[in-house]
Formats: structure tokens, C-alpha cells, sequence
């Protein structure tokens, strides 16, 4: 691992010197005993399903949501701000909970490295968290990739269901980024190999598994939807599911104990349940309802995340997960930094060092759009939280501020990331100040609205795009789903998530365009309709220089490079 300066720590070493407490002391803070967990070492458990039918009769806590501006190179910090934050609500005396994704071993070992937050407001213990966990990801890897291997089998003993090895849509998943995987050809080599097909892969948390695992709302539920999901077509235009093959039994069998929400603890002992895993540019994106609901009783004030910006993860956080779970946050963090902000603007990353309050103004563009959609679009109070850089100057700060003000918005400094629980205070007293705000929450389209008109609704309302046009074969899927049960579900549109457009060069906050729609998929086991923007893919590649390359082990066996 190379050198650093020894006034700056990695975030690994600030983990692994914390001193953790015992995950039953953690538990018993919520009114959890030792009986009530499933242990995974000393530090991490699971919480079966009689916990969570036991705290059915408690009431809601309240939930807070936090989301972003477009996420750039230059960092936004959003994971990290959801655990200082839930570290200062509890410093504050509120019974909190923080509700997250698992990482995904793929942008771990590709260009983003960990996912358990950073600095001193880090979820712990952050190696086994953003490597196996408690397998959690493998199982969903695992149950995915039986029904492929189910749908083979079928075709190779006989195929009686008539399954159209040209229309077969159910991928194999990985969870590694694997470009060489995205498109390959099964059963060479003869015929006892199977059926020669076009097929591919997907990255773990694209699958519809994942998708499901994160929807579900107990085993029951789980079982049945995984039997929903479509795997393809028969030669005559029929729907083949994966209950036709009897593959949905085996499948809940292998995420019997994955449906079960992961209870870890920050650096500060604040509980956090850690569950589930998608991404929320080619999928929903937020952590499991099962976890949400959970932490929803155990504690006064859950803080929660959904991915990337406001337009993607919190965007299908409200319109799917909360539709879907019954959920209403209470108040929306949205955290910016003024570097992405510049850069939005039109500042090269190496120039981001330099003041330069044109740049921020022209930048906040995107900050307005963000905050217009919590605020407008959706109804719901929000909070800006600044995460500050040690180069950012006072005349941007208070530039920034103004811009919010302005827009009728309140401005807090976070300085989580030095200073933990401590640094996050006056951001907690802003979001407790607001929790009993009056919300007129509201979704961007109802679920009788046709599924282009959703759409374009979020196309249009959340995106600002001028419209949306269709190739024809998205048109000829959308007529074809217009007379079955996936007419009325939510849709989700995976595009990228570096910019409101379809295009990450187009930054800021673009108008005229209009948003291409390439694919449309039905995802009958997760019951929503995906939408396929632009060039998005469902299997990312690794970088010119992976993370991976520098990720070791000492000579003591302990993990270097990780973040």
C-alpha cells in the first residue's frame, strides 16, 4: 500500500483502529437480546423473521432520506454524510438506526473502491462489509444463476415448454465487473454441452434477484416473485416464468438466510442494518423494504440512503420502494460539495483548487434542479448538507449558501468525514427541526397512467427533458405490456448517473433534449417495468488501473488497499 503522510490516515486504518463493541451490545441498545440474533462473529449479525414479527406492533420511527447532486470525480460523500449523521442524531439523544446497501464487490475492485463510508463516519467492520459480508451477495448470485442454469437444462432435455432460445432475457449475474461477459455464446462443444445460444451476463446487483430480495416483504413474498420472473419467450409469443420450470422453491431455499437484514455498528456504535445491494443507475437502487421496515421499528429516526442523485436513487426510492412498502420519508438530505459543483460548472479536475465563484454559480445549476425535484416535484422538506473540502474558500461557501437561500432552502456544513458525530450536529438539529414539517408528499405519476406517460413524466418532471422518444422496439414492448399485469407497475429508467440526461458529458443542469429510450424489459419478479436509456449497461467494465491492483495482504495476513 503506498505511503501516506502520517497526518492522513486511510480509511481503512481509522476502521481498523476503532475499538468496536460487541454486535450484542449493539443489539441491546435497540431492546434486542443475544437470543434475538443470528451471530456472524463477534461483530455482526442477522435478525430473523421472528424478531421482525415480534416488533410488528411498534410504532414508525421517523424516516430520513439522503440523496445527491449528479455525482462527479470530484466526490460527493453521501454514504459518508448518511453515517455521520446518524452518529450525530444519536449523540443528540435520538434512538437512530442507519439503513444501507451492502457494497458490491464489482466497484470495489474496480474504480470506486469502498462503500462503507469514509473518514471517521464509517460503518464497521468495514473489510468484511465491503468484501463477503455474510454472503448475502453470493446467495443472490447463487439463486440467479440456478434458474439459468434451470432454463439450459430445459432447453437441453427436450424443452416441452417451447422456449425460444432466441428470446431467452434471463442473464447469468457475476458479481465482478467483466466486460468480456456482457455478451458471450452457451453449449459449444456438441451436443451433450446443452443448447447453442447467444446469452450474458449482468453484474450481481442488476439482477432481477437483487431486485427482489430488496423488494420483498418476507420469504412467502420472496418465493412467489422469484417465480414471477419472465426468463423469455416460446416460439409462439408466450411468457415463460420461472415457476415453469420450478425453479422459484430452490431459489427462496438459497436466500433463505440472505432475507434476513445484517446488523453492524458505526465507529461511534450507532446500529446500522446493512442490506441488500442494488445500483441505483441500472436498477432501484435502495436497501432492502425488510431492512427499512425493520429499522423503522427499532429506532426513533431512521437514516437512510438511495444512489447516486436525486433524479435516479431517490427518484425510485419514492415512486417504487415507497409505493410498493407504504413508506413516507419525513425529510430529505441533499448533500454537495462546492469542487462537484465547479466541475458542473465546467472546471477540469485539476483546476478544482482554484476559487472560482463563476464556475459555482453556472455549477449550481444542477443543485437547483435536485433540490427543485425534492422540494417541487415530490413535496418534501429538505435540508442541504455542504460537505467541505479543506480547499474550499470562504467567498464560495458563502456564495453557495446565498444560491440556497435563494431558493428557499436552508444550507448546513457537515464536516462528518474529520470529525464524525461531532462534525454532523447542526446538520442532525436542522433535520430534527424539520421532521415535523408538514409534507404534501406526493409520487411523479400514478400507477393507472400508461407506462410511457410514466415515463415521460419522470422524463420530463424529474430529468427535465424536453420529451422522450421510443425505438420501436421499446414501442412494440410497451404496447405488448400495455395488456398484462405489468401495465400498472412502477417503471424504473437505468441511465447514466453523471449527468439528467442520457449523456454523462452533458453536466449542469441541460434543457432541450430529449430522452432516447433503446430498451424496454420486463421485470415481473421484482413487478416494475425497466427502461433502458441511452448507451447504460448492465455489466460495467474495470478501469484502465483497477482498485484490484492495488489491493494486498501484508505480511501479518491483514487487507491493504481497500479504500
Amino acid at each position: 500500500m503506498p505511503s501516506t503522510p502520517s497526518t492522513i490516515r486511510s480509511d481503512l486504518e481509522i476502521a481498523r483502529d476503532a475499538s468496536l463493541r460487541p454486535i450484542v451490545e449493539i443489539a441491546r441498545t435497540l431492546g434486542l437480546e443475544p437470543d434475538d440474533l443470528d451471530l456472524y462473529g463477534r461483530f455482526k449479525a442477522k435478525l430473523p423473521g421472528t424478531v421482525r414479527e415480534r416488533l410488528h406492533p411498534r410504532p414508525d420511527g421517523k424516516l430520513v432520506l439522503v440523496t445527491a447532486i449528479s455525482p462527479t470525480p470530484a466526490g460527493e460523500g453521501k454514504t459518508t454524510t448518511t453515517i455521520g449523521l446518524g452518529d450525530a442524531l444519536a449523540r443528540l439523544g435520538q434512538r437512530t438506526v442507519i439503513a444501507l446497501r451492502e457494497p458490491s464487490l464489482g466497484p470495489a475492485f474496480g474504480v470506486k473502491g469502498g462503500a462503507t463510508g469514509g473518514g471517521q463516519a464509517q460503518v464497521a467492520p468495514m473489510e468484511d462489509i465491503n468484501l463477503h459480508f455474510t454472503g448475502d451477495f453470493h446467495a443472490v448470485t447463487a439463486a440467479n444463476n440456478l434458474l439459468a442454469a434451470m432454463i439450459d437444462n430445459h432447453l437441453h432435455q427436450g424443452n416441452v415448454l417451447g422456449l425460444d432460445p432466441r428470446r431467452i432475457t434471463f442473464q447469468r449475474a457475476l458479481d465482478m465487473n467483466d466486460r468480456a461477459l456482457r455478451n458471450v455464446v452457451l453449449g459449444l462443444g456438441g451436443k451433450a454441452q446443452g443448447v447453442p445460444r447467444e446469452a450474458g451476463f449482468c453484474i450481481t446487483p442488476a439482477s432481477e434477484v437483487m431486485a427482489i430480495l430488496c423488494l420483498a416483504s418476507d420469504l412467502h413474498d420472496l418465493r412467489e416473485r422469484c417465480g414471477n420472473i419472465i426468463v423469455g419467450h416460446t416460439f409462439d409469443d408466450r411468457p415463460v416464468r420461472a415457476r415453469e420450470l420450478d425453479a422459484h422453491g430452490a431459489m427462496a431455499v438459497l436466500l433463505r438466510e440472505a432475507i434476513h437484514p445484517n446488523l453492524v455498528q458505526t465507529l461511534e456504535g450507532t446500529p446500522a442494518l446493512v442490506h441488500g445491494g442494488p445500483f441505483a443507475n441500472i436498477a432501484h437502487g435502495c436497501n432492502t423494504l425488510i431492512a427499512t421496515r425493520t429499522a423503522l421499528k427499532l429506532g426513533d429516526v431512521v437514516v437512510t440512503e438511495a444512489g447516486f442523485g436525486a433524479d435516479l436513487g431517490a427518484e425510485k426510492f419514492l415512486d417504487i420502494k415507497c409505493r410498493v412498502g407504504g413508506l413516507t420519508p419525513s425529510v430529505v438530505v441533499l448533500v454537495t460539495t462546492i469542487r462537484s459543483l465547479k466541475m458542473h460548472g465546467g472546471v477540469a479536475r485539476g483546476d478544482l483548487a482554484a476559487e472560482n465563484l463563476p464556475a459555482l454559480e453556472r455549477g449550481a445549476d444542477n443543485l437547483r434542479r435536485h433540490l427543485h425535484v425534492v422540494t417541487e416535484v415530490f413535496g418534501l422538506p429538505c435540508v442541504v448538507a455542504l460537505n467541505p473540502f479543506p480547499g474550499d474558500t470562504p467567498a464560495e461557501i458563502a456564495a453557495l449558501e446565498t444560491i440556497v437561500t435563494r431558493e428557499g432552502g436552508q444550507m448546513v456544513r457537515s464536516e462528518v468525514h474529520a470529525r464524525g458525530g461531532a462534525g454532523g450536529e447542526e446538520l442532525a438539529r436542522a433535520v430534527l427541526a424539520k421532521l415535523e414539517s408538514p409534507t404534501s408528499f406526493r409520487f411523479v405519476y400514478e400507477t393507472d397512467d400508461p407506462l410511457a406517460t410514466k415515463i415521460e413524466r419522470i422524463a420530463t418532471r424529474v430529468y427535465g427533458a424536453r420529451g422522450v422518444t421510443f425505438s420501436p422496439a421499446a414501442s412494440r414492448e410497451l404496447a405488448r405490456l400495455a395488456a398484462t399485469e405489468l401495465a400498472s407497475a412502477p417503471v424504473c429508467i437505468a441511465k447514466t448517473a453523471y449527468s439528467f440526461s442520457h449523456d454523462p458529458g452533458l453536466l449542469g443542469a441541460p434543457t432541450g433534449w430529449e430522452l432516447p429510450i433503446r430498451e424496454i424489459r420486463p421485470v415481473a419478479g421484482a413487478g416494475f417495468v425497466l427502461a433502458i436509456a441511452g448507451d447504460i449497461m448492465t455489466m460495467p467494465g474495470l478501469p484502465a488501473r483497477p482498485a484490484a491492483g492495488s489491493i494486498d495482504l501484508d505480511a501479518d495476513g491483514l487487507v491493504t488497499g481497500l479504500f
